[in-house]
């Protein structure tokens, strides 16, 4: 099909093709002639996980990092999943102590090597975060985190598609992208329900 055809089928503009074919995200089509090229179901494939992720808010350099893991995919599906990660999170400063990241994710049965280092980081910040504002977690909030979101993860992990590498990274990276604020949300309406509950017969705060 020519690149109008695909604009058609895909929905997606044809100076964003462009746009993709100039910055290698989506590959050139077979060429019938020095400015006309056809393009085929392959395209049409990749423009729908491009559409997709940045539909989802993934940055054109993260979109760059899922495709290459697509195209160079791991031998194994943990090594997939965790290339799909590490491609939506932005490292931070390797000079982090990692130490109390560490000691909490062992809770959710981590053991070194397991996830990639960068989201090691991410907990090792947001655990700086709430030290530098004086925060302290209660361990049994600390404990009731750990049980739920190991639940969480199991299910999602036990939902990950085998049929191919592409439908195994849109399933993990835009879970990621548009289930993070959905969970946020519910964890404050059910904050409000059990805030609800404890305090709804005006009690008052001393």
């Amino acid at each position: 099909m020519k690149i109008s055809e695909l604009s058609a089928t895909t929905g997606v503009p044809v100076p964003t093709i462009k746009y993709y074919l100039r910055e290698q995200l989506l590959p050139e089509g077979e060429r019938s002639a020095p400015t006309q090229a056809s393009y085929g179901e392959r395209h049409v494939k990749r423009l729908g996980v491009i559409r997709a992720l940045v539909a989802a808010g993934v940055s054109i350099a993260e979109v760059r990092r899922v495709l290459e893991t697509l195209d160079s995919p791991p031998a194994s599906a943990h090594l997939l999943l965790g290339s799909a990660h590490a491609a939506i999170t932005p490292r931070v400063d390797d000079s982090l102590d990692l130490a109390a990241a560490e000691d909490l994710v062992a809770g959710l049965g981590w053991t070194p090597g397991l996830c990639d280092e960068a989201l090691l980081q991410a907990v090792a910040r947001a655990l700086d975060g709430l030290k530098a504002a004086g925060f302290e977690m209660p361990a049994e909030v600390r404990s009731a985190y750990l049980d739920g979101i190991r639940k969480i993860a199991d299910a999602e992990v036990a939902g990950v598609p085998t049929s191919s590498p592409e439908a195994a990274v849109q399933y993990v990276v835009l879970g990621s992208a548009l289930v993070e604020p959905l969970l946020l949300a519910l964890r404050r309406v059910a904050q409000q329900v059990a805030s609800a509950e404890r305090f709804g017969d005006g009690s008052t705060l001393r």
